[in-house]
């Protein structure tokens, strides 16, 4: 019934469109026609029978199949062609200069803390955050407001990219769709994953798939995410890395590193980008499975908030071309890797002076009872 609601809704996408199905495909499951081929699944829709030498009314309805191929994979129409990739600075441009007043009042910097708990931070806690570094966090915190706009190309060519990227395809997706399922959403509508995170989490997958330096260990750990017995959620599981992070920067557990480089958002898209590396040894190495999710949370958002520098300095190494494993909580790197070989991980956003480079997010921690488990 599914596959059977979802047909009909594409025939009626197609006409609303301008493009018409001939009668023997509308009849017959898109399904059947992609298994049986064209030919035999019109011929037996039709008339039940095959036909030894395709008609010229065939051959049209064969030419039509095509464009339903291009609608099926998002494209309308010829004339507009693909949605472009967009690159993660670009889309970074975006954020700059658009109005985000709604989201920027909801933001919250920091932690709000009370009582000792204030007066032991302000002695002994992690130093603040430089003044000129504030407004690149804001602005982090603000996207991790926004929500998924389908009137905002940036928006969709963010969707687009991150889909291309990650299977490969050259033809863009249907807005809606299980597609999205298979990347790891928990449905057909990838906004509706996006809660304490924002397009934030989309923007730090985007990150993750343009940067041709993290590329091959992002399509590690979506491989991995779809093994026969240790399969996750790659998306799910990436916005609560993305999660983990903004809670890091609200805690100001990573004021001392931003200071340091003068940068916000190129420590948070590291630092989410070490915490996947983390994710992949300890799933990997660890035979984890879905039920272990709760448990590698918990483990990630202790380690990225205690030891963010130790992650960061670990993927430097991973992205050397050192292997990286884990030993009793912590990394050791033994021996060469064959995988990725890369100097290092210094970002390249926010090598300008003059560019605001991608932040952290503002959303509160979501509280996690008893268990860790994914959101």
């Amino acid at each position: 019934m599914r596959g059977m609601n979802r047909c009909t809704a594409d025939t009626r996408q197609s006409e609303e469109q301008g493009i018409f199905l001939p009668p023997a495909v509308k009849s017959v499951p898109i399904s059947v026609l992609k298994q049986n081929g064209l030919l035999q699944a019109l011929a037996e829709g039709a008339s039940g029978r095959t036909e030894a030498d395709p008609s010229a009314e065939v051959l049209r309805a064969q030419e039509e199949w095509e464009a339903v191929e291009n609608l099926q994979s998002g494209i309308v129409g010829t004339s507009a062609g693909p949605v472009p990739l967009i690159a993660f600075n670009e889309a970074l441009q975006y954020f700059q200069t658009a109005d985000l007043s709604e989201c920027r009042k909801k933001i919250q910097p920091t932690v709000q803390r009370r009582g000792l708990s204030a007066v032991a931070h302000f002695f002994f806690g992690p130093p603040r955050l430089h003044q000129q570094l504030q407004g690149e966090r804001d602005l982090a915190l603000a996207i991790a407001q926004c929500g998924l706009d389908n009137n905002e190309k940036v928006h969709m060519r963010i969707l687009q990219t991150i889909y291309k990227k990650l299977t490969g395809s050259r033809f863009d997706c249907p807005r809606y769709g299980a597609h999205w399922e298979e990347l790891g959403f928990q449905g057909m509508d990838p906004g509706t994953d996006l809660r304490g995170t924002g397009l934030l989490g989309l923007m730090q997958i985007l990150y993750f798939v343009m940067d041709s330096r993290t590329l091959p260990l992002a399509r590690d750990v979506f491989k991995l995410s779809q093994h026969e017995s240790q399969n996750f959620p790659f998306c799910v599981m990436s916005i609560n890395i993305t999660r983990i992070v903004i809670q890091a920067l609200r805690e100001e557990h990573l004021s001392r590193e931003c200071n340091r480089r003068q940068q916000v958002i190129a420590v948070l898209n590291d630092l989410y980008v070490a915490t996947s590396l983390r994710l992949y040894v300890i799933w990997k190495t660890q035979q984890k499975t879905i039920s272990d999710s709760g448990f590698v949370l918990k483990d990630l958002e202790a380690f990225a908030k205690k030891k963010p520098k130790q992650l960061l300095r670990y993927l430097e190494i991973y992205m050397s071309g050192r292997a990286v494993s884990v030993i009793d909580g912590g990394f050791q790197h033994p021996s060469p890797s064959s995988g990725v070989r890369s100097p290092s991980l210094n970002s390249a956003v926010g090598n300008s002076s003059k560019e605001i480079n991608f932040t952290g997010v503002c959303d509160p921690q979501v509280e996690m009872e008893g268990e860790a488990r994914l959101i």
